[in-house]
């Protein structure tokens, strides 16, 4: 799953989709090294105008609320559900074969959410006073980001909550993932899945383009291939302090960054 998404643009002078930018200047929010999900952070995501021409990068909250509800209520539903996330493939449908409650932002309220590295932990088990393998494991954080890119767009969905004990109206957000390619398959290890990490002129579709229930469906479950990706180990001190730094782990075994050709083969299909 995503539950951690960095947001520190230092490099880059704009934020750009195909022919369009924003001066990073402009914003005092592109400065945190990871978001974690579950404070329900303001993160920073994009939206179309209304006439699809251009974007704003607008703060929303991380885990998506749908309509009216009280704050007390918001809670209850993210912690039930957690929301901070989306399944590419139950957008219209749920897994138990019910409409999904994804199915109108899908349609009409679909944003990109900048990302410049997630993070996600691999599960290494512990090994017990014989020598076996035992059901409790050691968690390594991985910071993944894209190789000569400071940062790139996951698809989002996002929804107006008005909160009935107030009145106040607060955008909120879930970021689409898919199952995980080779490479993070060993990363993450323990569900097997990833971020929908999007090209350019995929993130430019989802966001302006006027698509078919299938076509959206296939943009939410992209698996971008392992050979575009780049990572390294980091330390614990993500989850409280919302810093990143790099740490080695001496006894880790290196991830195995062989891949096949097929991945590359397949991707080719989600750009067409």
């Amino acid at each position: 799953m995503c539950y951690y998404n960095g947001q520190k643009v230092t490099r880059a002078e704009f934020i750009q989709l195909k022919q369009l930018e924003k001066a990073v200047r402009d914003y005092d929010f592109l400065n945190v090294d990871v978001h974690n999900g579950f404070n329900y952070p303001p993160c920073a995501i994009a939206i179309a105008t209304d006439d699809r021409r251009d974007f704003e990068l607008v703060q929303a909250q991380w885990g998506y609320v749908p309509g009216k509800m009280s704050a007390e209520d918001a809670i209850a539903f993210r912690r039930k559900l957690t929301t901070l996330n989306f399944k590419g493939e139950n957008l219209w449908v749920s897994e138990s074969g019910k409409r999904s409650m994804w199915k109108d932002a899908a349609r009409s309220r679909r944003c990109l959410v900048l990302s410049t590295g997630i993070v996600e932990s691999r599960h290494i088990p512990k090994i017990g006073k014989k020598g076996q393998e035992l059901k409790e494991t050691i968690k390594y954080p991985y910071q993944i980001g894209l190789k000569e890119r400071e940062y790139f767009w996951l698809p989002g969905l996002y929804s107006d909550w008005v909160n009935t004990d107030t009145g106040e109206v607060t955008k909120t957000f879930a970021i689409g993932i898919t199952k995980a390619n080779e490479l993070m398959k060993q990363v993450h290890n323990s569900k097997k899945r990833m971020p929908a990490v999007l090209t350019d002129e995929l993130a430019w579709e989802w966001l302006m383009g006027d698509l078919t229930e299938d076509r959206v469906t296939e943009i939410a479950m992209t698996q971008i291939p392992s050979s575009m990706m780049e990572l390294c180990t980091i330390g614990p001190e993500y989850r409280t302090a919302g810093e990143v730094n790099k740490k080695d782990y001496p006894d880790l075994e290196p991830i195995n960054q062989t891949f096949i050709d097929q991945e590359v083969l397949e991707f080719d299909h989600w750009e067409r």
